[in-house]
C-alpha cells in the first residue's frame, strides 16, 4: 500500500506517522472519554449535595430532635410560596428548613424570629436541619448560628445570608 495514505490516516486519527490503522478508537479520543466520565462524575458528586440531602423532609428540629412534619414548606403548583406557616412550628432555640423556599427560620429566644437563606456559602448546598443551637448543612458539615448566621464550624467561608420575614397574627411570611 501506499504510505501517504497511512500519513493522511495517522495525521486524522492523531497517531504517530506510520502507525498503521485499524479502525479503532484513537488515543486522543479515548482520553476524551475518560476525562468526559471524569467529568460527569465529579459533577454528579458535587450535584448530589445540591438537593436538601439528609432528612430534606422540611421537619423541624430543635435540641436534637425531629418533629418531622413531612410538610412541604407551602409549596403550590410547583412554585414556592411565601407564606411559610405558624409559628408555633419552629421551636423555641430550634428553627425549621423551608427547602422549597431555600429558607430556614429560626426562634432563638422565645417570639424573636430569624430567616436565613438555606443555601450554604461554601459549595451551595441546602441546609437541611436545625439542632442544637446550628444551621447544618449535610455535604461538607458547615454550621451556623441560628441567631445570626454566622459560620461556626467550616468549611464554609462566609455567614448565611439575612432573609427578610413578616410575623403577625401567628403566621410567618416570607417578603
Amino acid at each position: 500500500m501506499d504510505r501517504d495514505i497511512y500519513r493522511e490516516v495517522d495525521e486524522v486519527r492523531d497517531e504517530p506517522a506510520g502507525t498503521p490503522s485499524i479502525g479503532g478508537p484513537n488515543r486522543r479520543a479515548i482520553l476524551l472519554g475518560v476525562g468526559g466520565v471524569g467529568t460527569a462524575v465529579a459533577l454528579a458528586a458535587c450535584g448530589a449535595g445540591t438537593s436538601s440531602a439528609g432528612s430534606g423532609d422540611g421537619g423541624t428540629v430543635g435540641d436534637g430532635g425531629t418533629s418531622g412534619d413531612g410538610g412541604d414548606g407551602g409549596s403550590t403548583g410547583g412554585q414556592a410560596s411565601n407564606d411559610l406557616g405558624a409559628t408555633s412550628a419552629i421551636p423555641v432555640g430550634g428553627g425549621k428548613v423551608f427547602p422549597q423556599q431555600l429558607v430556614v427560620v429560626t426562634q432563638p429566644t422565645a417570639g424573636a424570629f430569624k430567616a436565613f437563606t438555606a443555601v450554604c456559602t461554601h459549595e451551595g448546598c441546602t441546609v437541611n436541619r436545625v439542632e442544637d443551637g446550628l444551621i447544618i448543612c449535610p455535604c461538607h458539615q458547615s454550621a451556623y448560628s441560628i441567631t445570626n448566621g454566622a459560620v461556626k464550624q467550616g468549611p464554609a467561608p462566609t455567614p448565611l445570608a439575612s432573609k427578610q420575614i413578616t410575623v403577625a397574627n401567628g403566621q410567618i411570611t416570607l417578603d
